[in-house]
């Protein structure tokens, strides 16, 4: 296949769904050999066979980001079916402790407002550890072992998915915004130590996007509104126009660009500003 990612070997963790599995389709489009990581093989397994539908190449593994094992075997699988690895997308995460998928919580009756340990008083340590596991951990882990092949080549670019809620305090999300905040710095930290190795490292930090993890919050009606209204392009994003910004950041287009951020929030944060 030709186009921006042409020949290059791109892991996507949180592939199955959502804005990962937006950046498997997006860079597929593009050329590149796509390794989709995720908790749910099953997912996973359908998003590489969409990518397969396309005349791409994929492959689905099992992957739990906040196990160092299991990330380093998503790595050396990578390599051993690629040959290496050029691009990495870690956009495995949680928007709070008991969260698996969407349609899991719709199985259970979960409503994320019902919960009783949002407020940061009532947050119990398990939960709290629970999200940084894998929003934060999980993304330094991925981080770590991908750029350990990366090094071993000839470089490559990590993106790290963060948020908005990194920059703007979220009632009843302090894990969630203390997490997507610790991405944001360690994104600044990885960009200025693996630049030596010629791994570039990103993130990007999206606003207000219709996922299955927001799922709950954008099936409510009043909710979408109010969140419309605070966006100056009013209207909520789309997985795609994340997975666009991670391409850039992940093409040779964006090869002098490393320890920055991009923030695909319809102008969220700039309106906040003034």
């Amino acid at each position: 296949m030709t186009g921006r990612m042409a020949e290059k070997v791109s892991i996507i963790t949180g592939g199955a769904s959502g804005i990962g599995r937006a950046c498997c389709l997006r860079f597929a489009e593009e050329g590149a050999k796509i390794v989709v990581a995720d908790l749910n093989l099953e997912r996973a397994t359908a998003v590489s066979d969409e990518v397969a539908s396309m005349g791409g190449e994929a492959i689905a593994l099992a992957v739990d980001t906040s196990i160092p094992e299991e990330v380093e075997g998503m790595a050396n699988s990578a390599v051993e079916t690629f040959g290496k690895i050029d691009a990495c997308v870690a956009a495995a995460g949680i928007s709070h402790a008991g969260y698996v998928s969407r349609e899991a919580e719709e199985q259970a009756g979960a409503d994320r407002h019902d919960r009783q340990d949002m407020m940061l008083i009532d947050k119990s340590l398990s939960s709290w550890q629970r999200v940084l596991d894998v929003n934060l951990t999980g993304v330094m882990l991925t981080n770590q072992l991908v750029a350990k092949q990366m090094a071993e080549s000839d470089g490559g670019a990590i993106v790290n998915i963060a948020s908005v809620a990194g920059k703007t305090a979220l009632m009843g999300a302090s894990d969630y915004c203390v997490s997507k905040a610790g991405v944001w710095m360690l994104t600044k930290c990885g960009a200025i130590e693996l630049a030596r190795y010629g791994i570039r490292v990103n993130a990007v930090g999206p606003g207000y996007i219709r996922t299955s993890m927001s799922g709950a919050a954008t099936s409510n009606d009043a909710w979408v509104e109010d969140r419309i209204k605070e966006t100056p392009l009013r209207r909520l994003g789309e997985p795609s126009d994340i997975a666009n910004a991670c391409l850039y950041l992940c093409s040779d287009e964006a090869s002098f660009v490393t320890g920055e951020i991009i923030f695909p929030d319809g102008g969220l944060i700039a309106d906040s500003r003034s």
